[in-house]
């Protein structure tokens, strides 16, 4: 395990006196640097106070220009300008457990550590430019909150949307997830259902005398092996759907016909798709089957023809694609927000135990952001 975030010792990047409990973050530091600093304060999900304390206190003393506001281990912060338009920037301050990879370290380019692609480089970005871009063409938010890495009733964005539920008013909603510096339009639904298929229980010597319920959990899987999924395209994004079996559980003993069997499915389905229509479809593929709901959260539409987004997508140079998977820009868009996914790290590192980002894709996408929230052109070399 590597060192908690206690503040005991300084944090890479950091510049002034450590207090007793708070590491002092220095915002205007190069992105790079603040990034290795945010790292080096563990924050796994359920414990992000003291990385909270850390960029409150920052935002507070940095950058006068901006209201700041607490809300549990949530630190949001934005400008009030007067601006025709807002945007909001958004990252999650958890991580998940450590791996052994912290504190940070840096090789050949790269900066390793928990939470560096997964998303403490996209939160290094978003509060360097909130202390640095001091007059932006759009009235500017950011929201760094907790548990996002777990269940969604623990989501720190849940509880700002009851309690403060007008931070969250914008034309555009930015979220840092990983994405590799490229645009990912809006995101996929998620359905879990659970089907139960029952029988008689017997003495596996006696089988006949029973009827197995694993046997009938075949159908199930004959017919998601012979599902065809569909592809849809939304706003020049296409979705993929999938429909996967991902548990079955059953089975008594090893002389027992089992007289139950479950099988947990989960639909990622198009953003098209209502969370209903989802779980409608669903229950039509496995006509005849009891099924039980466990878990249904709705996709988000792309909503890159709105004049925020549509602007993003200009500056980012970036050509948008769908978002495989769940993120929180479908909690902005169920509050009718057009929302992106783009962040430096890479995905496909996010959890591992070797995760690192890029410190070239740190400079760029804080490049591409500083130039959208400035009014300006395209960055150099976007793609």
């Amino acid at each position: 395990m590597g060192r908690r975030g206690t503040g005991c010792a300084r944090p890479v990047g950091s510049v002034g006196p450590m207090t007793s409990t708070v590491p002092v973050l220095d915002l205007t530091a190069d992105p790079v640097e603040l990034t290795a600093a945010l790292v080096d304060v563990e924050s796994v999900s359920g414990e992000e106070r003291v990385l909270a304390d850390a960029v409150e206190h920052a935002l507070r003393a940095q950058a006068p220009h901006l209201e700041v506001l607490r809300s549990g281990d949530a630190v949001l912060a934005r400008t009030n300008l007067g601006r025709p338009r807002r945007v909001l920037l958004a990252g999650h301050l958890d991580t998940v457990p450590i791996a052994d990879n912290v504190p940070s370290r840096r090789d050949g380019g790269l900066l390793y550590g928990c939470g560096s692609s997964d998303m403490k480089a996209g939160d290094a970005v978003i509060a360097h430019l909130a202390a640095t871009v001091t007059e932006p063409a759009y009235d500017v938010t950011c929201v760094f909150y907790d548990c996002e890495e777990v269940e969604a009733a623990r989501n720190g964005l849940g509880r700002i949307e009851r309690d403060h539920r007008d931070w969250l008013d914008a034309d555009l909603a930015v979220l840092g997830e990983p994405t590799d510096g490229t645009l990912e339009a809006g995101c996929q639904g998620t359905l879990r259902v659970e089907v139960r298929t029952t029988g008689r229980r017997a003495h596996s010597a006696r089988s006949w005398l029973g009827d197995n319920a694993i046997h009938h959990a075949g159908d199930v899987l004959a017919r998601l092996a012979a599902y065809t999924p569909r592809s849809v395209d939304i706003d020049g994004c296409v979705y993929r759907e999938g429909l996967q079996a991902v548990r079955i559980a059953g089975g008594v003993a090893g002389n027992v016909v089992p007289d139950e069997c479950i099988v947990t499915i989960n639909f990622r389905f198009a953003p098209d798709r209502s969370p209903e229509e989802a779980e409608k479809h669903v229950r039509e593929v496995m006509d005849g089957h009891t099924l039980t709901v466990t878990d249904l959260s709705p996709g988000a539409l792309p909503g890159l023809s709105a004049p925020a987004a549509a602007e993003f997508v200009r500056v980012s140079g970036a050509e948008p694609r769908a978002k495989y998977g769940w993120t929180d820009v479908s909690r902005f868009a169920a509050l009718g927000i057009p929302a992106v996914n783009y962040g430096p790290g890479d995905p496909n590192l996010a959890h591992t135990r070797e995760e690192h980002v890029a410190e070239e894709a740190i400079t760029r996408c804080a490049d591409v952001l500083r130039r959208y929230l400035a009014g300006d052109g395209p960055a150099t070399g976007a793609h």
